[in-house]
């Protein structure tokens, strides 16, 4: 039997396969399903030396008791499953017949991250758009892979990038353009407490960054999806 901690089994493999594991990566390949209990235990321990630390009572004040399990799962099963989950199967249909689809597609995917600098929660919405290639996928699936690449820790910049090249890779197509806009707790709970900051990233790929009109589509398209979006 190792006595190696489970996190240390794991990262002997990353290490071993030379595969980058910064707090943005996926990896899932790693990681036994089996496995995800254990660092849930392991974690637990961490986070209650961090409140012991932190000089909180965690055995008689009641709102902290139990409180280093929950980061643990939040952490390994919701803020950061991205890390740690396979990506979604995004299963795709064909679009080659004669009648096929050559329009423009603009999704609009509501997102939650977290900051890789200060852990803090990145709330906001990813416009998706993109001219259909020789396959198609669900509505949903353009959602679902903009969030699995969004819970983990990264930064807005990163995460149009993932979301642009996850896109591609799902359709086939070359032709994609991501545009997100989101408040980040890093300024609005610490630092200069800006509450009404509001930051917008863009990436266009192929005709989406070459042709002038198919670029002036996607943002009047999302200029629309804005306009009869929910309060």
């Amino acid at each position: 039997m190792s006595d190696k901690t489970i996190s240390e089994r794991i990262l002997e493999r990353i290490k071993a396969s030379n595969t980058r594991y910064w707090a943005g990566d996926n990896i899932s390949d790693f990681i036994l399903d089996s496995e995800r209990a254990e660092l849930v235990d392991e974690l637990t321990e961490k986070f209650e030396g961090v409140l012991d630390s932190l000089l909180i009572d965690r055995y008689t004040d009641p709102n902290s008791q139990g409180t280093a399990r929950r980061l643990a799962k939040m952490y390994l099963y919701e803020i950061m499953a991205g890390r740690y989950d396979p990506a979604p199967d995004a299963t795709a249909f064909p679009n080659d017949s004669e009648d096929r689809y050559e329009g423009m597609l603009v999704v609009r995917s509501e997102l939650r991250s977290m900051c890789s600098h200060h852990h803090q929660p990145v709330a906001g919405v990813a416009y998706i758009g993109i001219i259909a290639a020789q396959k198609l996928i669900g509505l949903s699936k353009y959602t679902r892979i903009a969030q699995w690449c969004a819970r983990r820790g990264t930064l807005q910049e990163e995460l149009a990038n993932d979301i642009a090249r996850e896109i591609m890779k799902a359709t086939g197509s070359e032709n994609v353009a991501v545009y997100i806009q989101a408040t980040h707790g890093c300024c609005e709970n610490r630092g200069i407490m800006a509450h009404s900051s509001l930051t917008q990233t863009t990436v266009l790929k192929g005709a989406f960054k070459d042709d002038g009109n198919t670029k002036k589509e996607f943002f009047d398209n999302i200029k629309l999806q804005q306009e009869f979006a929910p309060r």
